[in-house]
């Protein structure tokens, strides 16, 4: 008898072991931030100091890639650690497979009391963000998150927000008010255990609304690009005051806080978004994928410094997993654990990156990357050494053939694998169950009709709303 009890002490002492040694996770996701549009990187005209301190207090990634060249795809390979099309998402506003596991889902297990607040666009909804529905089968909820406040897909100055199915009204900055949420949700439940926190902006996502004493200081330039940095800078703003709460609330210290971009930036905003780099938002060029990225961990990344190990959202969640003791709940993962960097620099990375977006491709192996910028056909693939040609100025494809060949059997065995995983060969079921719905536009939606009068004048929602569902 003795035995037993001392063992049932020492079971759960093992577990309040492991609880007080989780950290808390907060990941942060901008919405259509370039790689360039950042202070730490001499921006012409953008201040972001507390990104910038941020960076300079934890680990800069200058490599760093989105999972997709648009957001949903992104969000995707976020949740669950495998690039976008194996889940489903093969575009913007494209929903996740209910048989996805996330990131959430394997926390939550973990003993993590987890909160979704902001931009969601994995329920397959397009056109400006809308509050989502209490019985929608792919609301944050479904997916493993305790607490949500979210939208359909980008929100912007005086948000109407849905906690769990209650629609809100909010006045403001979209970027600080869901901040705020976060905060009040991390008040409530910080001291209880390791909390799962997700904010995911609308920031700077068009179209572009910000205050006037943010747009002042870009006075010289046109009104869509001086109020798309004003965007930024409450952003900046709102992540400055997430940073002070923790410390407010004297769980900075372990607490790991990711911020990253879920594509590549805007075109047609002066100065430019990208830092050079080619492409925008939607190639699969630099341009499109590289994205900002910065994670503050005080107890895990004792030592801040730059890596330009290459790295990707589809990392975080075999990441998170390893660093809180979880276990995946997940099934064929495209990313890797990226902890072993936190503590010293890595040399190469072992594990290829894949892409697949709407018929283009990319497939980088370190500094080389073979590129299919176009789904034309036969296939036409391009190559770049990103160490001397970052600017993706120089297709070495026929001049280097022998270094592209093996490259591109990876890239077809790696391709085909998608191909099983987009059929439903991962799930128990070996098919897609229910099957992929497909994107809708909200305001067609019969669910919506209740809210189309009383929304028609909201500026964000004006050309959407055109005409009653059906007609």
């Amino acid at each position: 008898m003795m035995n037993r009890v001392v063992a049932v002490i020492l079971f759960f002492t093992c577990i309040c072991a492991r609880a007080a040694e989780q950290p808390h996770i907060i990941l942060v996701m901008a919405d259509d931030m370039g790689w360039g549009q950042t202070g730490y990187y001499n921006h012409p005209v953008l201040k972001t100091p507390n990104l910038d301190a941020m960076a300079k207090a934890g680990l800069r990634f200058d490599r760093f890639y989105a999972g997709a060249p648009n957001c949903s795809p992104t969000r995707a390979t976020v949740m669950t650690g495998r690039t976008n099309d194996r889940t489903g998402v093969a575009n913007h506003g494209v929903p996740l497979r209910p048989q996805e596991k996330t990131i959430a889902q394997a926390l939550k297990q973990a003993g993590y009391t987890t909160g979704h607040f902001g931009k969601w666009h994995l329920n397959g909804l397009r056109g400006p963000g809308a509050p989502i529905l209490k019985d929608d089968i792919r609301s944050p909820g479904e997916f493993g998150f305790d607490e949500w406040l979210s939208v359909t897909n980008f929100f912007d100055m005086n948000p109407i927000l849905s906690r769990e199915g209650s629609f809100e009204e909010y006045e403001g900055d979209s970027s600080e008010i869901v901040v705020d949420q976060a905060i009040d949700f991390l008040k409530r439940h910080h001291q209880a255990g390791p909390t799962f926190t997700v904010i995911w902006y609308g920031t700077p996502h068009s179209p572009f609304m910000s205050y006037e004493k943010d747009r002042q200081q870009f006075a010289k330039l046109d009104d869509k690009s001086s109020s798309h940095y004003a965007e930024l800078v409450a952003m900046d703003r709102s992540i400055g005051t997430l940073r002070t709460a923790l410390r407010t609330l004297k769980i900075a210290k372990n607490t790991l806080l990711w911020f990253n971009s879920d594509n590549g930036g805007l075109n047609g905003i002066k100065p430019g978004t990208v830092g050079g780099l080619r492409g925008f938002k939607n190639t699969v060029y630099e341009g499109g994928l590289r994205v900002p990225a910065v994670i503050e961990w005080p107890n895990g990344i004792r030592e801040s410094r730059i890596t330009e190990f290459p790295a990707c959202t589809m990392d975080i969640y075999p990441t998170l997993v390893k660093a809180a003791g979880a276990e995946s709940s997940t099934i064929v993962q495209d990313g890797m654990d990226l902890t072993p960097l936190f503590s010293k620099e890595q040399g190469r990375r072992d594990k290829p990156i894949g892409f697949r977006h709407t018929g283009r491709t990319a497939w980088i192996d370190n500094n080389l990357k073979l590129v299919r910028p176009n789904a034309k056909n036969p296939p036409v693939f391009e190559l770049y050494d990103l160490d001397k040609d970052p600017q993706e100025s120089t297709n070495l494809f026929r001049q280097k053939a022998l270094v592209a060949a093996p490259m591109m059997q990876a890239w077809a065995t790696w391709n085909a694998s998608v191909e099983a995983s987009v059929a439903g060969k991962d799930y128990p079921e070996g098919s897609v169950v229910p099957p992929d719905p497909g994107p809708r536009t909200w305001p067609q939606m019969e669910e919506y009709a209740p809210y189309l009068e009383e929304w028609k004048n909201r500026p964000e929602f004006k050309r959407y709303i055109k005409s009653p569902p059906g007609k």
